[in-house]
């Protein structure tokens, strides 16, 4: 049976389903979430708006993730390089259903602004890719870097009561740093100077908007 190759406009309609399935679908995840049978434990007001707060700032990071890693693989060069961004992206869909089922749990919703934050990550992932599949890989790993950092305040930040968050962004952190870990030994090039600055600054302002929208 031979396998029929994609068009210009398959391949437009399957970027656009993925779109749509992260920003309004649902996508399962193929682990168990982390928290499994962690027990929830109430809290008051004030934490669970924190908390609510944070794993909104965590579902839109998976929503970056994954308009960062399908735009950069839309346009990757090496076959091998487009494999190693979908596999990460599938982890990415993983977080992406935790936080979005911790989410529900404290009665929040994700941010209003998704459709916004997944086409500046899309756009932005395939201009890294266009520069090639080295520049394309630090990229990942400069991202990763950072989100493990926020990872860590987050962890820092959690109410102490809230175990189940805890449990899903400690892994989400080890898979964030494996990621980061794959990419460098696929051959990604380290980004020149300004880039990282403009990129934290830019993770900054989405936090401060997705942390209350």
């Amino acid at each position: 049976m031979s396998i029929r190759s994609l068009s210009p406009l398959d391949r437009w309609l399957v970027e656009a389903q993925r779109g749509l399935d992260t920003v309004f679908g649902n996508p399962p995840a193929q682990r168990p979430n982390p928290a499994g049978d962690t027990p929830d434990v109430a809290l008051d007001d004030a934490e669970q708006r924190h908390a609510a707060g944070l794993m909104r700032i965590n579902h839109v990071g998976e929503v970056c993730a994954q308009g960062l890693y399908f735009g950069q693989a839309a346009v990757a060069r090496d076959p091998e390089t487009r494999a190693h961004l979908l596999d990460a992206a599938q982890e990415e869909t993983d977080h992406l259903a935790w936080c979005a089922d911790r989410l529900r749990e404290l009665d929040s919703r994700p941010s209003l602004f998704n459709p916004v934050w997944y086409a500046g990550s899309y756009a932005l992932g395939a201009l890294a890719g266009l520069r090639g599949d080295g520049w394309s890989l630090g990229f990942v790993v400069e991202t990763e870097h950072q989100v493990e950092a926020h990872l860590d305040e987050h962890l820092e930040s959690l109410p102490p009561a809230d175990l189940r968050s805890r449990e899903i962004l400690t892994v989400m952190k080890a898979d964030e740093a494996r990621h980061a870990e794959h990419a460098q030994h696929a051959g990604a090039r380290v980004l020149p100077t300004p880039i990282p600055s403009l990129m934290a600054g830019a993770s900054k302002l989405m936090k401060a908007v997705a942390y209350r929208l």
